[in-house]
């Protein structure tokens, strides 16, 4: 059978392979989080303000305050946000710098691959 990169019998290095499984393994927190509708409005709202508390969000969203929560919690679990705690209110950035950089190395060890 042909490979879709046209090689035919394409064997990929086992050790690779691998690395492939292990990034794999280290991005799945990060697809996890990317994957829920509620936590990918949270993020776009974030990419248009620097900063945003709860209340803030459940303004905008049609979430409540404890899904609001829950969701934030998943996304700085995933290494997507950031918290910065100004007197009782807590206020929320993206910070997908090392996230970016776990994605592009997955992509990149894939296309090593193929």
């Amino acid at each position: 059978m042909e490979h879709p990169s046209g090689k035919a019998g394409h064997c990929v290095d086992p050790q690779l392979l691998n690395q492939i499984a292990q990034t794999f393994s280290a991005c799945t927190p990060l697809f996890f989080a990317l994957g829920e509708t509620g936590r990918q409005q949270i993020l776009l709202l974030l990419t248009q303000d620097a900063e945003l508390n709860v209340n803030q969000l459940a303004q905008r969203l049609p979430l409540s305050r404890p899904a609001i929560s829950h969701h934030l919690k998943i996304l700085r679990q995933a290494g997507l946000v950031t918290v910065r705690q100004a007197g009782v209110e807590n206020y929320y950035a993206i910070s997908a710098d090392e996230a970016l950089v776990l994605l592009k190395r997955f992509v990149a060890e894939i296309e090593a691959s193929c």
